[in-house]
């Protein structure tokens, strides 16, 4: 089970109720005026969360807390585990439990976050995988979901990856997928496609599932299940796969549709080089019990294809990749669910900058979390970014637990604040590391990425497989906040142009209504909060258009219980930005650390915003509410960081505290 399935256990299950109350009663709340918070209920309010914050730090330093994603991931485990006939009875009762309970009661499928839209591939795997562990079709649940994903289309229409599945499982013919062979690997750099053209997430899946498709995977599947009744055409008459999305793509589609057909002209030798070269590069980085890429997609198609390679069910490559996937499952006891990955990079700084803000507080608990990160940074081991910077020296850190060949900039920028924060002489090592290489790894544009260098090459958006549109990692204006930001706050005169440049990115990327996009959190509040700190560390003017902008965008955003929310619809329909008919403590903890970054502190605003967060804490003295709080991939994939409702707030309320009585 994961690292982090006994801790929250008990956390996850009594929360439920706290969840529900605390949101309920949030949405009842009466609009307040801008009177005084009271300081001494404001003390108590923050002790309390701090307390509890740490209850939850585990003995050697870090936090960890559940990262959720929709049924997608608990749906794949199941079907991966019947693809490999290793199926673990009462883990896929589980799992199906948590299946079922998020199936929607408006439209009858499975939405890619809480209280969103139906999404048809979800559904179908949803579906799919209920339908493997015994469900009846026949069964209420079962008929709404079909007849949901039939009105749809049906699952001819479901995305390239679900449609992968569906070949491997030989619910589809494989000219219904696209074409990709062992051969992306041999590709010269020059050539159009190319692997360092493409984002690690995409690199990390495609070469495990290319040799899934040369070797045309088949699961063992030993209940023989089939969906058929889910296509409303049969799947091998099906003449429509591949509805065409814009010219350039009607174009690539031609190509690869032809090279699909030539594939047996490959010849043998050239194959086989192909597929060791694949199976080397996937074994190069198994990266142990945190797999590879340390994301679900990616260790499922690497455990899949080393089996089809002949590696044994207790080869040490096989264990690992098992060991990696049953890490990242949560048993909360009656049901289970699965992690895309792990946070606890993340969530351990971000805890510590909350902590941080209080700096009369014991600090130790933070330093010894601290101390903790620094001994996880990547300093010399091998990336597959050294291919860009090949003499730049390493000093980044993961995300995850391990994930040496992908060090991601917005966990390094983090992590280096909070360690600039903490004692600048202390980490003064660790702290030059990591200035280097994130003022190494600036894009062209001025901007940071989360891991790669000018990775903007948008017209592989258009190739039959990446018809989520998120195949590229490309500067954006959060992570680029938090690296100029901290650069700033470091103070090297080495990186004074690598600080110009960002802010200049920053500046030419605010929206015509004076917020930033989120990228990485949900949305324009936090792509606005993250820029707005970035501006207080670099010393920007509070009076500089920019920030007015921002200040006046959020202002009008705030609701009229205080606090701030915004729907994921957002990210299909930008004309929602800042709004949603609930407020949330994640989204308004980062609107009101945003405002009072640029000076708010006294305004009314501000007085709301900090009262809507003391009324909402729960009788733990945490928060609580359903929402996802991040996209992973803007429109496909979304994310629920549990962590987020119980520090950002903290953090907020101990800011204000500070502003108000530290003058």
């Amino acid at each position: 089970m994961s690292r982090i399935s006994q801790q929250f256990n008990d956390l996850i299950n009594l929360k439920k109720i706290a969840l529900k109350d605390t949101w309920f009663k949030s949405k009842e709340t009466s609009p307040v005026s801008s009177t005084d918070i009271d300081q001494s209920e404001l003390a108590q309010c923050i002790a309390k969360a701090r307390n509890a914050l740490l209850a939850l730090q585990n003995k050697d330093g870090h936090w960890c807390f559940p990262l959720e994603a929709d049924c997608t991931i608990p749906a794949e485990y199941i079907l991966m585990m019947h693809f490999m006939d290793e199926i673990d009875i009462e883990l896929e009762r589980k799992l199906a439990i948590f299946i079922r309970e998020q199936q929607s009661e408006v439209h009858g499928g499975w939405a890619l976050y809480y209280g969103g839209t139906f999404d048809l591939s979800c559904s179908v795997k949803s579906y799919f995988a209920l339908k493997m562990i015994g469900d009846s079709p026949d069964a209420r649940h079962m008929q709404r979901a079909r007849a949901a994903i039939l009105e749809c289309g049906g699952a001819a229409c479901a995305n390239v990856f679900t449609r992968l599945l569906l070949a491997m499982y030989q619910q589809i013919p494989w000219r219904g997928v696209p074409f990709v062979p062992a051969e992306i690997i041999l590709l010269p750099r020059w050539f159009p496609f190319h692997l360092r053209k493409v984002a690690y997430w995409s690199r990390t899946v495609m070469i495990p599932l290319s040799i899934l498709c040369t070797l045309k995977a088949k699961a063992v599947n030993p209940r023989k299940i089939n969906i058929r009744e889910l296509f409303t055409v049969p799947p091998e008459e099906e003449q429509n796969y591949f509805p065409v999305r814009t010219s350039l793509n009607r174009i690539l589609l031609y190509v690869e549709r032809l090279g699909f057909k030539l594939e047996p002209l490959i010849p043998t030798f050239i194959r086989k080089i192909a597929l060791r070269r694949a199976e080397k590069w996937v074994i190069e980085r198994l990266n142990g019990e945190c797999g590879l890429g340390a994301i679900f997609p990616a260790m499922v198609n690497a455990y899949e294809a080393i089996a089809l390679l002949g590696y044994d069910a207790e080869h040490p490559y096989r264990k690992q990749c098992r060991a990696a996937l049953q890490g990242l499952l949560v048993d909360e006891g009656r049901r289970a669910w699965c992690q895309p990955c792990t946070s606890p990079i993340w969530d351990t700084v971000l805890a510590s900058l909350s902590l941080q803000e209080d700096a009369h507080s014991d600090q130790n608990p933070v330093r010894q979390a601290l101390d903790w990160t620094i001994q996880r940074q990547i300093l010399d081991e091998p990336g597959d970014w050294r291919e860009a910077k090949p003499d730049l020296p390493g000093g980044g850190w993961a995300f995850q637990y391990a994930n040496p060949h992908y060090p991601d900039l917005d966990d390094t920028a983090a992590a280096a604040w909070a360690l600039y924060q903490a004692d600048p002489d202390v980490y003064q090592f660790s702290l030059r590391r990591a200035a280097d290489w994130l003022a190494g790894m600036q894009s062209s544009n001025g901007g940071f990425a989360a891991f790669d260098i000018d990775n903007t090459y948008y017209y592989l958006n258009e190739i039959p497989l990446a018809d989520h549109g998120a195949l590229l990692d490309p500067p954006s204006s959060d992570v680029t906040a938090r690296c100029t930001g901290f650069l700033a706050l470091y103070g090297d005169l080495q990186h004074r142009h690598a600080v110009k440049r960002g802010l200049t990115y920053l500046f030419n990327e605010q929206e015509s209504n004076g917020s930033w996009f989120g990228r990485w959190g949900s949305n324009y509040i936090y792509g606005t909060w993250s820029v707005l700190e970035a501006m207080q560390l670099a010393k920007v003017d509070r009076h500089h258009d920019a920030i007015r902008k921002a200040v006046q965008w959020l202002k009008s955003k705030q609701r009229a219980d205080g606090g701030w929310g915004e729907t994921n619809d957002t990210y299909l329909d930008p004309q929602q930005a800042g709004e949603s008919n609930v407020s949330t403590s994640f989204q308004t903890a980062w609107a009101l650390l945003g405002l009072m970054a640029a000076g708010e502190v006294d305004s009314a605003a501000v007085q709301k915003g900090i009262g809507y967060l003391m009324r909402s804490q729960a009788d733990d003295h945490l928060w609580y509410e359903p929402w996802f709080t991040a996209p992973g991939f803007p429109r496909v994939f979304y994310l629920k960081y549990h962590g987020y409702s119980k520090y950002f707030p903290l953090w907020a309320l101990i800011r204000y505290r500070k502003l108000t009585t530290e003058r």
